[in-house]
């Protein structure tokens, strides 16, 4: 099963269910029904993400040889909260809010 978030800031973006719920609870939310990040919340929202997303992925010793990516790697959080945080950024600049499960 798919989560979509909508706002009028931005294209929708899914995110299927298990990874919504992990990135919405590091912000406090659920997934189990409708919700609104309102625009007065985006800064802490933001700042819960980019914390969690440190704490998850270490950055590569040497940026100019990054470590190979191989099909059964596991995606980090990081990586699966990027679009999410992209999302927030942009409904923040515009002042609109974020919704999902309507």
């Amino acid at each position: 099963m798919a989560i979509k978030f909508k706002s009028q800031a931005t294209g929708d973006l899914v995110m299927v269910q298990a990874t919504a719920q992990a990135v919405l609870q590091l912000l406090g939310k659920s997934a189990d029904g409708p919700g609104i990040i309102e625009p007065a919340d985006m800064p802490q929202a933001l700042a819960a993400l980019r914390a969690a997303s440190d704490e998850v992925v270490q950055p590569p010793e040497d940026d100019d040889h990054p470590a190979p990516a191989f099909p059964d790697e596991v995606v980090s959080l990081r990586k699966r909260a990027y679009p999410l945080a992209q999302m927030i950024e942009r409904a923040l600049a515009e002042g609109k809010p974020i919704v999902w499960g309507v």
